[in-house]
């Protein structure tokens, strides 16, 4: 008798990202000054600072939160990182975008449970792995990246921090215009995300790709982008009118009675602009406002935004660096997951009382 048949629920190996630390897992150690250090356990080895060495044998097997003291008495606090702190330590093909851009835009693009997802571009994962916690094992998401370093970077870092490569996610190599409609039906996408240097070049492709109601949102760094996107949505005529919006985080130090904002903000990073896709043959009612202090034309618009935006170029040496130490990483991760599942097997082997 199975052990459904007999009201039980199925055997699933521990999840990675609890438990006591396991040799491969990826812990954050803070100091007591508050440096922080990631590192991945492995038997034998040690942690070396300028106050003593720590033995990773010392850690594996502790739960995580525990304090352990090196060889000197120091002590470290042990956590297996979040997310947010995976991103902002991964090997990186291309600037990531930061946590607290990527929870306004899982909040404002709507990102739920199941959804059908697309994104471009991919560059080194990080808003990828927020997504795909978002959209959970049900959804799909589809990622475009016009290079390949960084689509392996990408890749490299899902698999060092999920223990495995997602069944629900595809990278594909090559400009959205021409891999999107090959890629999905017409009407069939209910989230867009556009990181990329001029994502009103693909406005149309994206229009025939999402539902009627679902939800373009589009990342860009710099003002004059901001202003070209925000007229080419209303143009398309296909949008409700764009929203944008920019998130500035600042800590406070809280300590007794010294309370004060932190000497250092993460400022200015990127605008978010969202719309909302009408369905077709509908017209947008014209809002009612003050007419603008000054009419404009498509040239004017183009003086604004200038077609040769400069876009940062990684050199091909550190790129092929960054591709290595982030599939060493994934490697070991998979090879960890793996080990851990077959013990885990083994043990419900043994002693069949295990759930």
């Amino acid at each position: 008798m199975s052990d459904q048949q007999a009201g039980q629920q199925p055997y699933t190996p521990q999840p990675q990202n609890s438990g006591p630390f396991r040799a491969g897992d990826r812990v954050q150690l803070t100091g007591p000054k508050g440096k922080l250090n990631t590192i991945t356990l492995e038997p034998g080895k040690v942690f070396h600072t300028h106050r003593g060495i720590l033995e990773h044998d010392a850690i594996i097997g502790l739960p995580d939160g525990s304090v352990v003291s090196n060889n000197v008495g120091v002590e470290h606090l042990a956590l297996r990182p979040l997310l947010s702190d995976f991103v902002m330590s991964m090997p990186r093909g291309a600037a990531i975008i930061y946590p607290k851009d990527a929870a306004q835009i899982l909040s404002l693009a709507d990102i739920f449970p199941g959804a059908n997802v697309v994104e471009a571009g991919v560059g080194s994962g990080a808003l990828s792995l927020w997504l795909l916690r978002a959209i959970g094992p049900a959804g799909t998401l589809r990622s475009f990246e016009r290079r390949d370093e960084f689509a392996d970077v990408a890749r490299a870092n899902a698999a060092t921090f999920l223990g495995h490569d997602p069944e629900n996610w595809t990278v594909t190599v090559g400009d959205l215009q021409d891999a999107l409609p090959e890629a999905v039906e017409e009407q069939s996408v209910d989230r867009v995300v556009l990181d990329m240097l001029a994502p009103w070049e693909c406005l149309d492709e994206v229009t025939a790709a999402l539902k009627p109601g679902g939800v373009l949102l589009c990342y860009i760094a710099t003002v004059t982008q901001l202003s070209r996107v925000a007229e080419a949505i209303r143009a398309s005529g296909d949008y409700t009118h764009p929203q944008s919006s920019e998130t500035m985080v600042r800590g406070w130090h809280v300590e007794g009675l010294a309370v004060r904002p932190d000497h250092r903000m993460i400022g200015h990073t990127g605008f978010l602009i969202t719309a909302r896709r009408l369905a077709p043959g509908s017209v947008l009612p014209e809002l009612k406002r003050r007419p603008s202090k000054s009419d404009y034309s498509d040239d004017d618009v183009e003086a604004w935004t200038p077609g040769a935006l400069g876009e940062r170029q990684s050199s091909p040496k550190s790129l092929r660096k960054r591709v290595r130490a982030a599939a060493a990483s994934a490697e070991l991760s998979k090879a960890r997951t793996a080990e851990a599942a077959a013990a885990d097997d083994a043990a419900h082997e043994d002693d069949p009382t295990i759930n």
